[in-house]
């Protein structure tokens, strides 16, 4: 069991007790439950034990725009196969567009510097141009149209227009190359293709017109609209130029009202283990969980500004995008979040008033790492909540945000993923926020931690499950007729014994607080340390090594050897730091002493960097099977797979 910090780091006060979004949700519940529902815990109970009446709340207080219908959940056998809001139709884009004024709706910035806005009308005319030119060019409901887009304006314009007839959305970062988006968009096949021929990044621009050219070429797609990257003609052969194609529309179509589950976005899983699964999900489910994600979890208004540092390849963008529900003020970011330096985003908080900043867990330990201390340096008056995920966020960084950037901050440790477009355990502005923990189960969600026998645990580690099925489900994975590829993604884990539960494959374990549990992730079970049958997460690993100021990051894998398990640890050295024995001493001593005994390495090494996907996470499976002298199957993942060599054939591994 993990040693609880039992001392809260942060409390709500009373005025973001009383005037938050939950807890106006909270009365009507009540109200419309004719329960006290006297805390959380059973709050969230009442959610998943009456899901109709908690859903069909939840969309009369986000007030979803479209037709209801009488019928809330329509239950099947599979838990897959169970149908919301059946009788529905409504229109994703209209939903992102609940303002009519001149609000401001944008905010685009990039590492140049360059600053762009535009309101909610100006976004309502111009997704309504890319509507009708996509009407006119024959995209139908169900056709597909992809991004191959940095994080700017122009790309949820796109994406609006997209949606605004029914088409469905996927996007790609540049920094993808070729074979990546092939593996991507190639499975989808785009009727229309938007791109940019170039970005910046690092201070250096990244010119795409010979990656566009080949994409053209090898994709096919009906239409090819570039946008300008610095503003200028671009000379992509047969690609329309995004201004004058957009000034060419004509009226905007009315908006297409589609079923609950008709098709918005087709997301990728990494792709490190095989060709990327294609990931659909539906425009209502995606709608209805981000709106009470975003205002019930985050309490994000109209009046706010939501900023969350990711490219257009990685679920958090549809996330940031689903902001919109709110009437809010989306800030995005394109390039480097470190350049110049590592304090370029807090810089943001000030300049465009962000009241919600999302960032990564990696990037609030680079910047400790990097010595800068926002509170000294930054205003940050506006911000009120701050985001973390893409990998659990060790407990030194809950102390380093409180000491050192705000101590009146709400830290949202969130974890999901892109196979369900949102999350499972998430911030909660009602709740104390605890060292190492993520506040709490999302409402609506029948969240749990299983063990082996697939009985639930608390204060114990185990398997993320969710036992009753949910909105956001994804719809199916593209190119699955069948449908078993899906069904082994998530219900195989316990089907064995007989149970149809989705398994999220996320090592856990769910903590009991006074009226409410949270959630501590130890990382990717299928990555999960098991020497001598001793199990162990390796984020726990990562909280110790990572603490040593010499170390700037690690990867670790569990190795085959002599019919057991060995622990081998891989660190990339911070600056001048020198890997010699007196530091491996220490090393092991601080895994020891702050992790498990188990669980020291055997084998410690260093490597000049360290394999990432290309939204930053590590690839622990694809350091395995290098390790092991096993292939990895879609290098093409991976934002830096050149990384991998430095991990074959080390004379150090051979048994």
């Amino acid at each position: 069991m993990t040693t609880l910090d039992q001392q809260p780091l942060w409390q709500p006060d009373q005025q973001r007790l009383q005037h938050s979004a939950l807890n106006r949700f909270w009365q009507q519940a009540r109200a419309l439950s004719g329960l006290p529902l006297p805390d959380y815990r059973a709050l969230h109970q009442w959610s998943v034990n009456e899901p109709e009446a908690f859903w069909n709340l939840v969309w009369d207080f986000s007030a979803l725009q479209g037709e209801k219908g009488a019928e809330v959940l329509e239950r099947a056998e599979r838990f897959r196969d169970h149908r919301w809001f059946p009788q529905a139709r409504l229109n994703a884009a209209e939903n992102l567009l609940p303002r009519h004024d001149d609000h401001t709706a944008l905010i685009s910035v990039d590492e140049a510097g360059q600053r762009h806005q535009i309101s909610y009308s100006e976004l309502r005319v111009a997704a309504g141009q890319v509507a009708a030119q996509l009407h006119d060019a024959g995209v139908r409901p169900g056709d597909r149209v992809a991004g191959y887009m940095p994080n700017r304006i122009e790309t949820i314009i796109a994406a609006l227009g997209a949606a605004w007839i029914g088409a469905i959305w996927s996007s790609c970062s540049p920094d993808f190359g070729v074979q990546g988006v092939l593996d991507r968009f190639g499975q989808i096949e785009p009727k229309v293709l938007f791109a940019c021929d170039g970005y910046q990044y690092n201070g250096k621009w990244i010119d795409l017109g010979e990656r566009l050219q080949t994409l053209r070429e090898q994709l096919k797609p009906e239409l090819l609209v570039v946008i300008p990257g610095r503003g200028k003609a671009s000379n992509v052969h047969a690609a329309l130029p995004w201004s004058e194609w957009l000034d060419a529309a004509g009226p905007a179509p009315a908006f297409a009202a589609l079923p609950f589950d008709h098709p918005l976005y087709i997301l990728y899983s990494s792709g490190t283990t095989g060709a990327p699964k294609c990931i659909v999900h539906g425009a209502g489910g995606t709608l209805i969980q981000h709106a009470k994600e975003h205002r019930l979890h985050g309490d994000l208004g109209a009046d706010d500004v939501l900023f969350y540092f990711t490219t257009c390849g990685w679920m958090m963008w549809n996330w940031l995008v689903g902001g919109l529900q709110s009437g809010a003020t989306l800030v995005l970011y394109d390039g480097n979040p470190a350049y110049p330096d590592a304090s370029r985003l807090f810089d943001l908080i000030d300049t465009e008033g962000v009241t919600h900043f999302g960032t990564s867990a990696k990037f609030v330990q680079a910047v400790e790492k990097a010595g800068i201390e926002p509170i000294k340096s930054h205003i940050l008056e506006t911000l009120r909540v701050l985001y973390s995920t893409g990998s659990p966020l060790l407990h030194e960084s809950y102390d380093f945000l409180y000491q050192k950037v705000k101590p009146d901050l709400l830290v949202s440790s969130i974890s999901g993923g892109t196979d369900i477009i949102s999350t499972f355990a998430l911030g909660n502005p009602m709740l104390p926020v605890y060292r190492g923990e993520l506040q709490c189960l999302g409402l609506g969600m029948d969240v749990a931690v299983f063990d082996d026998d697939g009985q639930a645990v608390s204060g114990e580690k185990g398997e993320l499950v969710c036992r009753t099925p949910f909105p956001c489900c994804p719809v199916a994975f593209w190119n699955d007729p069948d449908g078993q590829r899906f069904q082994d993604a998530y219900f195989e884990r316990f089907a064995s014994l007989g149970m149809d539960i989705w398994a999220h494959g996320d090592y856990a374990e769910t903590v009991a607080h006074e009226g409410h549990d949270g959630l501590i992730i130890h990382g990717r079970s299928d990555a999960v340390l098991n020497p001598g049958g001793v199990r162990i997460g390796t984020a726990e690993i990562y909280r110790q090594v990572e603490t040593l100021p010499q170390i700037r990051e690690a990867v670790v894998i569990g190795q085959q050897w002599q019919g057991d398990v060995r622990v081998v640890l891989f660190v990339v050295m911070a600056g001048d730091a020198v890997l010699d024995d007196d530091l491996k001493q220490t090393l092991r001593q601080t895994i020891r002493d702050g992790a498990s005994p188990r669980h020291v390495p055997a084998v410690i090494l260093e490597v000049p960097e360290i394999p990432r996907t290309v939204s930053g996470k590590i690839v622990e499976l694809a350091v395995r099977d290098i390790v092991h002298g096993r292939e990895v199957r879609n290098r093409n993942a991976l934002a830096n797979p050149d990384a991998l060599a430095h991990f074959a054939n080390r004379p150090e591994l051979a048994e």
